[in-house]
């Protein structure tokens, strides 16, 4: 199976494998070398061999993967499952222990074991390459358990793509052209992208016109708060927090009452709407009454380039 050589704490974890004591540290470190040349010349039974002397003697996570997965290689399954539960006890990650039983389930031809092991394996972060190129699980494939488990691991490794909540704002994606909502005068160009495994929906913002003002906001779902927040930021120093959510298809942000240069405070009301596929309107109001009053800041209207 090709886990082995997938997972990168697994080779970072091998600089702790000596113990105490230069001439001990010494034999275990040659014994160390040894064990992974067979391992990776996939020389299974010599590899056996040596990790299991090195568990004896500097026990370690990764010693008892490798041991592991020698004994499976090897076709000697009961010391494999045995070897993988022995690096449980040592702090091997839960997604290795499973998978490396289900595997040998699988040579086993025992599936609804596999698929029992596979399903806890996803549920403790499987990544979905991991099972979607694995020879030794091809047998599993036309299963329909195995396409659920693949979608599992699939939505674990991007948990925001496939939260509602997190798409309320893809309408506002893409390439905008622009302009004021009166007049259509020309604002600026916008490109609106989703960034951070679709977590973060991202604005990157130019002013029309040779004013070189541009800016970004950064616009996320937050689970704990249960609602959207925008941080603005641009190239001339300034910043701006926003939160709310989405209702009826508008996406209405608000900020708390700031203090401003000028002395006074101001409630910023900030919304978007979508007007059509191909176009979006941001309706910016402020307030310097805490919301009593207000007044339109700018009312814009973005056209989708094609």
């Amino acid at each position: 199976m090709t886990l082995y050589a997938v997972n990168a704490w697994l080779l970072l974890s091998g600089a702790a494998m000596a113990l105490g004591g230069a001439p001990q540290e010494a034999s275990t470190t040659q014994l160390g070398t040894a064990a992974a040349a067979a391992y990776e010349a996939e020389n299974w039974s010599e590899a056996a061999k040596l990790y299991g002397q090195m568990v004896e003697t500097a026990p370690n996570p990764r010693a008892w993967y490798r041991l592991g997965m020698s004994f499976y290689k090897s076709g000697k399954q009961e010391q494999a499952m045995e070897a993988f539960e022995k690096g449980r006890a040592q702090g091997l990650p839960p997604q290795l222990v499973e998978y490396g039983i289900a595997a040998v389930f699988v040579s086993k031809k025992d599936k609804d074991r596999a698929f029992e092991h596979l399903e806890k394996a996803a549920q403790n972060g499987l990544r979905p390459e991991q099972l979607s190129t694995d020879a030794d699980l091809a047998e599993l494939k036309s299963d329909p358990r195995f396409r659920k488990i693949l979608e599992m691991v699939t939505r674990n490794q991007k948990p925001c793509a496939y939260a509602a909540e997190n798409r309320q704002f893809d309408f506002w994606l893409g390439q905008w052209t622009v302009v004021t909502s009166t007049g259509a005068r020309p604002a600026g160009d916008s490109r609106i992208e989703l960034i951070l495994g679709d977590c973060v929906v991202q604005e990157n913002w130019t002013s029309a016109g040779n004013t070189g003002y541009s800016g970004k906001s950064y616009n996320i779902y937050n689970t704990a708060l249960q609602r959207w927040e925008q941080y603005w930021v641009d190239n001339a120093g300034g910043n701006i927090f926003f939160y709310g959510g989405s209702k009826d298809g508008i996406m209405d942000y608000w900020t708390d009452e700031l203090p401003q240069p000028d002395g006074k405070k101001l409630k910023r009301h900030l919304q978007f709407l979508k007007l059509g596929p191909d176009t979006v309107r941001q309706f910016s109001q402020g307030s310097n009454d805490n919301g009593k009053t207000w007044f339109v800041e700018y009312d814009f209207t973005y056209n989708r380039k094609k």
